[in-house]
C-alpha cells in the first residue's frame, strides 16, 4: 500500500457500525423469508474480518463479485415480466415505451452477460473504507504520472460510478489517448452513498451536503490535500457542498450541471442578459415542467416507490430508462448514444445492489434540507469553476445569474450532449476538464 492511502481522521469522526459491516461481508442477504438474495460485497475470510475489527477505517481492496443466485432470481424474474396495456400510438408520451421495454427486457433475459461486464468493471480499482458509520465504495485509478492533479468525481441519479467508464482511462493516462501528461489526474469515484456497493444510510438527513462532507473525508484519508472536484446532477450539489466547506482543499470545481436562480436584491435580474441565454433557459424549463413527477414521487415517497422498484427488474428498468431517453441529446432514440449493454449495466447494478430506494431518499432529503441539501456555507463560491453547457441539459441558466454565485472562471457551451455527459460524450468532457484544470495551473 502506497504512502497516497495514509489515513487520518478528525476528532469528531463517528464510531463505524461495526456489525453491519459483519452483514456487509457475508455474500448473500436476504435469502430466507420469501425475499429474494442481493449482492452486497466480496467474500471474507475469518482474518479479513478481524482486520476490518482492528482496523475499520483502513482502505480495502474490493472486488465486485455478484452471486449466481442473483443473477439467477434476475432471470427468473425477467422471464416472467407483466407488462401492462397501453394507448395506441402512445410512444413515449405517456411513459417508457412498450414496444422498447419489451425489446429491452428479452434483451436482458436472452443476451446480456453481467459476467461480461464485472471483467470491464474490475479492470478498475476499487476499494472500500469506512467513513461516518458508512462503508464506502470508490474507484481510486491512478495515473502513471505521478505529479497528476486528484481529481474527485460525483455521480447522480439515475446514474452511477459506471457513467464514468469510458473517461477515466483518458483522465488517468492521457498521453495514452494522444493527450499531454501535464494533463493526467489521479482519479477517485466514489459511490454515492445509498448508491452502487457504499452503504444505505440508515437514519434520516443524509443529502448532498453529509454526502460532500464524507467525500472531504475521503479524499483527506487517502492522502489528497489539494485535489479538483467535478459532478454533474447530484453530483453537482454534492462537489459545491465540498467546495464551499474546504475551499483550501478544492483547487477548482468544474460542473457539467451549474444551477443558478435569478440574483437576490436586484431590480430587474434580467437586465444585461443576452436574450438568446434568456430564450434557452426558458425553453429548458419548458421541456423539464412536464418531465418532473419522477423527482416530486422521489422527493415525498420514496418508499412507496421503492417496493414497486425493489420487486420488478422491469419496473427498475422502465424507471430508468424513461429519464434516459428524455434526457441525451439522441434526436434518434437514446441507443443512438448508448449500447444497450451499458444501460442494463446500470439499470442491473441499481437491481443487484438493492439501492431503488436509498438512491431515491436523496430527493426527500435534499427538500427538507437549506440550500437544496447543500447547506452550511451556502453563499457566493469562491473556489475557481468552470461550467460545460451541454445542450439537453436540465437547467442552462444565463452565465451572468450563474457568475452572482460562483467564481466562473471557464465557460463551455457545448455543441452537443444532454445529462449524461461523461457517457454520452466521452471526449467532449475529457477535454474540458482538462481545458479547466489545465487553465488552473
Amino acid at each position: 500500500m502506497s504512502d497516497s492511502f495514509a489515513s487520518s481522521e478528525g476528532s469528531g469522526r463517528l464510531t463505524p457500525r461495526l456489525p453491519s459491516v459483519l452483514l456487509l461481508l457475508s455474500m448473500v442477504a436476504g435469502c430466507g423469508d420469501g425475499e429474494s438474495p442481493t449482492a452486497v460485497a466480496a467474500p471474507a475470510s475469518s482474518s479479513a474480518v478481524a482486520e476490518i475489527e482492528a482496523d475499520p477505517i483502513a482502505i480495502r481492496p474490493f472486488v465486485v463479485q455478484v452471486p449466481d443466485a442473483v443473477l439467477e432470481d434476475l432471470q427468473t424474474r425477467l422471464r416472467h415480466t407483466r407488462y401492462p396495456d397501453e394507448i395506441f400510438g402512445a410512444e413515449w408520451d405517456y411513459g417508457t415505451d412498450l414496444a422498447y421495454q419489451r425489446e429491452l427486457i428479452t434483451y436482458w433475459a436472452e443476451d446480456f452477460d453481467w459476467r461480461a461486464q464485472e471483467r470491464q468493471i474490475n479492470a478498475f480499482d476499487h476499494y472500500k473504507t469506512m467513513i461516518d458509520g458508512l462503508d464506502i465504495h470508490f474507484i481510486h485509478q491512478r495515473s502513471p504520472v505521478e505529479s497528476a492533479t486528484p481529481l474527485l468525481i460525483s455521480h447522480g441519479w439515475p446514474g452511477s460510478f459506471l457513467e464514468f467508464m469510458k473517461v477515466i482511462g483518458p483522465l488517468t493516462d492521457p498521453v495514452a489517448y494522444g493527450g499531454n501528461a501535464e494533463d493526467a489526474f489521479h482519479v477517485v469515484v466514489p459511490s454515492v452513498p445509498g448508491f452502487g456497493f457504499s452503504d444505505k444510510p440508515s437514519e434520516r438527513g443524509y443529502g448532498p451536503a453529509q454526502m460532500g462532507d464524507i467525500f472531504a473525508k475521503l479524499m483527506e484519508r487517502l492522502g489528497y490535500q489539494r485535489y479538483g472536484a467535478q459532478g454533474g446532477d447530484w453530483g453537482s450539489a454534492i462537489t459545491r457542498r465540498l467546495a464551499a466547506e474546504h475551499p483550501n482543499r478544492v483547487i477548482g470545481l468544474h460542473l457539467n450541471l451549474i444551477s443558478a436562480e435569478p440574483p437576490p436584491g436586484v431590480d430587474d435580474p434580467e437586465a444585461g442578459v443576452p436574450a438568446a441565454e434568456l430564450e434557452r433557459m426558458r425553453e429548458r424549463q419548458a421541456f423539464w415542467a412536464p418531465e418532473r413527477g419522477y423527482s416530486d414521487i422521489q422527493g415525498t415517497k420514496p418508499q412507496t416507490l421503492g417496493y414497486a422498484l425493489n420487486d420488478s427488474p422491469a419496473g427498475q428498468a422502465a424507471w430508468i430508462i424513461d429519464k434516459v431517453h428524455i434526457l441525451c441529446d439522441c434526436p434518434r432514440g437514446h441507443e443512438q448514444k448508448f449500447t444497450k449493454d451499458e444501460l442494463l449495466a446500470n439499470i442491473t447494478l441499481y437491481w443487484v445492489t438493492q439501492t431503488a430506494t436509498s438512491a431515491s431518499r436523496i430527493y426527500f432529503e435534499s427538500r427538507r434540507q437549506a440550500g437544496n441539501g447543500t447547506g452550511g456555507n451556502a453563499g457566493y463560491l469562491e473556489v475557481p469553476t468552470g461550467a460545460a453547457l451541454f445542450p439537453n441539459e436540465i437547467a442552462l441558466p444565463p452565465r451572468k445569474w450563474a457568475e452572482a454565485r460562483f467564481n466562473i472562471v471557464h465557460w463551455t457551451e457545448m455543441p452537443r450532449g444532454g445529462h449524461f455527459a461523461a457517457l454520452e460524450e466521452p471526449e467532449l468532457y475529457v477535454e474540458d476538464v482538462r481545458a479547466f484544470f489545465g487553465s488552473l495551473r
